[in-house]
């Protein structure tokens, strides 16, 4: 390693790889980033439509402070860089009993949306629920999503410090299980059972830990002025203005070694040198050798399957009629059990709930053309992408018809990414979403951490620790800068102490002293 500074080559554009840039680059290290895509943002990605890019990924920033801290970290502020617009409803669902529900970012609001809608026994059982959610993601938090590597123990004191948390997390129970017993209203059951949906999972095989999601939306929801793309736009920006390469259009082909630590990624433009390697990629194109064959023992099969959901999703522009939309509308299908058991089985959802994102709600007329996406859960990868698309198609817009919410025009299949799509956009994904699955109540510790067992690999991304999604694959990042900071301070006192007569001084190894959390 170069005595002065840290070479690291980042795969991934992605939120994970970006903020892992951005933390790097700032603490001085040389920072190059790979990116297949001709832009940033990976999974935060837009298509083109006649009003301009549509988000065609996560629509709205949550866990804000996450935010927050990458920005003040590298001596930045959030809020000098992007225009954050909270969404005073949360999201809106309709069932097709003709039941309609707003979700607020008032909790008191809520608790009298569900009153009204549903009848006071069930605002009672719903602010029991929001009660015991808000307890299980305040216990939790800390022990799990922020720190860089859990272990059942800290869990466990966590538990007997607060012996209550056990009835909370109902540990014997999946998320249906818990809230059918939390809701006597099955309306209510399915809404909140959405939430294992966010990280890629069934609420009838997910963990009833789950339920803390909910807490984490309710504390605030802000779409992105000009889209969510722009987030990505921002840390590429901020990360390049600290002096690092990114390298669009270009594909890593393999990540090299000599004498069992990386040496660089080649590429088909030649080999790039590095002391450090970043993946921000799912894990499992480690272990199936796509990143050559001596990394397939550096994530176990335990830590990439089973395999989370996929999704059809939709990105189009059209002017919509019918019922009132939110930024956030939910059409619920009849059956919750239909769609998850079908998803299960590997099979398309033919009775699914509908989620749309209207990117241009409160800044459209009607009769104008706005932005849309719809995202349909799905099983990963099926076998024949150009049929599962026309079926797709049918069946989503017959669905909404069923509502009474047309598109004019109606799009194409042109429009629609399906499980093979996104396989193709995220080699040996799969077409799964969110990394591994987050069934079964030990799924969180299966999850590669920053480190791997390969001197100078690390992970980073929403296949890594702490889990997918934007403010999890963001704190990903921190705890890899964390961890690759560590252990490059470790390296340089090694070889100091190492020296006759050698003494422990500064080093541009470890880059200015500016704090990483």
């Amino acid at each position: 390693m170069n005595d002065k500074t840290a070479r690291v080559v980042i795969i991934g554009a992605g939120i994970g790889g970006l903020a892992t840039a951005l933390r790097l680059s700032h603490q001085g290290c040389a920072v190059t980033v790979l990116d297949t895509h001709a832009a940033p943002g990976g999974k935060m990605r837009t298509l083109p439509s006649v009003a301009g890019p549509v988000d065609a990924g996560p629509t709205v920033l949550t866990m804000r402070p996450v935010f927050d801290a990458l920005f003040a970290d590298v001596g930045e502020s959030l809020d000098d860089h992007l225009t954050l617009l909270p969404l005073e409803t949360l999201a809106r669902h309709y069932w097709d009993d003709g039941a309609m529900l707003d979700l607020m970012a008032d909790p008191d609001a809520s608790l009298a949306n569900v009153n009204a809608a549903f009848g006071t026994k069930a605002g009672k059982e719903f602010a029991a629920f929001s009660a015991r959610a808000k307890r299980l993601l305040d216990a939790f938090d800390q022990p799990m999503m922020q720190t860089s590597e859990p272990d059942q123990r800290s869990v466990t004191r966590t538990v007997l410090r607060q012996p209550s948390l056990i009835g909370d997390m109902a540990p014997h129970r999946t998320l249906a299980s818990m809230l059918r017993r939390s809701f006597s209203d099955p309306r209510l059951e399915q809404l909140f059972g959405r939430y294992a949906t966010y990280v890629g999972g069934s609420p009838y095989a997910s963990p009833a830990i789950l339920a803390l999601i909910w807490q984490a939306e309710a504390q605030g929801v802000w779409s992105v002025k000009g889209g969510m793309h722009q987030l990505a736009q921002v840390i590429a920006g901020l990360t390049t203005d600290r002096g690092a390469v990114l390298r669009y259009n270009t594909t890593a082909a393999r990540i090299t070694r000599q004498g069992g630590k990386v040496t660089g990624v080649e590429t088909a433009g030649g080999h790039i040198p590095g002391d450090i390697v970043v993946f921000n990629g799912d894990p499992r194109a480690l272990e199936t050798g796509l990143l050559g064959a001596t990394l397939c023992d550096t994530v176990s099969p335990a830590a990439t399957s089973p395999r989370s959901l996929s999704a059809y999703v939709h990105a189009f522009a059209a002017a919509p009629t019918g019922p009132a939309l939110a930024h956030h509308t939910v059409f619920f299908g009849h059956d919750p059990k239909a769609e998850f058991s079908a998803i299960a089985k590997g099979e398309m959802p033919q009775d699914a709930t509908l989620y749309l994102c209207a990117q241009d709600h409160g800044h459209a007329g009607p009769g104008d053309i706005q932005r849309f996406e719809i995202i349909m859960n799905a099983p990963p990868v099926l076998n024949d992408p150009e049929k599962e698309k026309a079926q797709c198609q049918t069946l989503i817009f017959d669905r909404f018809r069923q509502f009474d919410l047309r598109f004019s025009p109606e799009p194409g299949p042109e429009t629609l990414t399906t499980p093979q799509g996104f396989d193709a956009l995220f080699p040996a994904s799969l077409g799964s979403l969110y990394g591994r699955s987050p069934h079964g109540l030990m799924a969180a510790f299966k999850r590669p951490t920053a480190r791997t067992k390969v001197p100078g690999l690390y992970l980073c991304g929403g296949g890594a620790h702490p889990g997918a999604g934007v403010p999890m694959a963001t704190l990903s990042a921190r705890h890899a800068a964390a961890a690759i900071m560590t252990d490059l301070a470790s390296t340089l006192t090694s070889r100091q102490t190492a020296m006759p007569g050698g003494t422990l001084t500064g080093s541009a190894t470890v880059g200015p002293k500016r704090s990483l959390s």
